[in-house]
């Protein structure tokens, strides 16, 4: 089934604002709470949709790949629909969000999850695994929670993750809360851990992870791999993995956008005869006809054959410019046959009114 929208989940436009985007979130997160919608199942899977839609839209960077590349650009999942991230984890990170509507905290319990760091890395595409997608495996070192970790109640807020304070004001007593600083809102504090653990209980370790790229990724393009970064201290949220696609050049291919461009250079018998030359494609070859009497500078278009859209619809195409070589060196005899042309009728330049300019041209290519 296709993933919905996430300007339409949320119901705003794609030229919403950071304000109208969080309160169409806040909206939905209330309306299909699971708490508030005990006997409807399908509600816990709206509000975790809201989420997933939230996550990628208030964060400025997720965004710009999500309206350059759709769904695409996030790797394929997206937010926690691709992460694995349970309702505690929806509540951890955008607790914020439910004001006092759930009785203060919005969530299940007052600590919360602390999230692992982002890892960032880069991976290289030739042409055919840009054009029909590829699956890499690659090897990432990144911070893992160690095994035979203990923990104890954090001492100072009590397992709760904040500290809470009451003041006396004009207007009476007022009770704020700030997040605990010495467990950082986790409400845990380590009790024993293995002699590599760090600090949090944690250590780097080397990992394979299977990145499945979808066709028409570009230079520049990062896929997001949600939950496959740094895990989080304390048993807490992973981070996210980004990869950043580079291409490596075609020898006889240039990109541009979706369309390929090839330079075909044709002898002047083949010009002025017409032939039927070979081209190469991203993968493999098609055999195009030159007609009699082709000029250079000539561009053909094979339709479809260039790279697709990232987000699936349609392809591009790939246009072969033709160059009339002219020989730089000439022995006797070709000399000689040259010479008999030179005067010859039919090799005086006559352009018609089929024969553009070099303006014409180019004015063609960008419009």
């Amino acid at each position: 089934m296709a993933k919905r929208d996430y300007y339409e989940i949320l119901g705003v436009s794609k030229g919403a604002s950071e304000s109208e985007i969080k309160k169409a979130y806040r909206q939905l997160a209330i309306k299909f709470h699971p708490d508030k919608n005990p006997d409807d199942p399908s509600a816990e899977d709206k509000f975790k949709e809201a989420a997933e839609a939230y996550e990628v839209l208030s964060d400025p960077e997720k965004k710009a790949r999500y309206d350059q590349f759709g769904h695409a650009g996030m790797g394929g999942g997206g937010g926690y629909g691709g992460g694995g991230m349970n309702m505690d984890d929806i509540f951890s990170n955008f607790g914020d969000i439910f004001g006092q509507a759930f009785g203060g905290g919005g969530g299940r319990g007052g600590s919360r999850r602390m999230k692992g760091s982002n890892l960032r890395i880069k991976v290289k595409l030739n042409l055919e695994e840009i054009a029909f997608g590829v699956t890499k495996k690659i090897k990432v070192f990144k911070m893992v929670n160690a095994n035979d970790v203990t923990y104890d109640t954090c001492g100072t807020c009590k397992g709760s993750g904040q500290i809470r304070r009451v003041q006396q004001t004009i207007l009476g007593a007022m009770q704020t809360a700030t997040t605990c600083h010495t467990c950082n809102g986790s409400g845990k504090s380590i009790k024993s851990k293995p002699k590599d653990a760090d600090a949090n209980g944690q250590k780097r370790e080397e990992e394979v992870i299977e990145i499945n790229i979808p066709a028409g990724v570009g230079e520049g393009m990062t896929l997001n791999m949600a939950g496959k970064g740094n895990a989080g201290p304390f048993g807490g949220v992973p981070g996210d993995l980004l990869v950043q696609v580079e291409e490596e050049e075609h020898p006889l291919l240039k990109r541009d956008g979706v369309n390929l461009y090839h330079d075909l250079y044709i002898n002047f018998a083949d010009a002025a005869l017409g032939a039927s030359i070979e081209v190469p494609l991203v993968k493999g070859k098609a055999q195009i006809k030159i007609e009699p009497g082709t000029h250079s500078g000539k561009i053909l278009r094979l339709k479809g054959k260039g790279l697709p859209e990232v987000n699936g619809y349609g392809h591009g195409d790939l246009l072969i410019n033709i160059n009339v070589w002219t020989p730089q060196k000439l022995n006797s005899e070709e000399k000689e046959i040259l010479e008999k042309l030179r005067s010859a009728e039919h090799f005086q330049p006559a352009p018609g009114s089929k024969d553009k300019s070099f303006f014409h041209r180019v004015r063609e290519m960008f419009s």
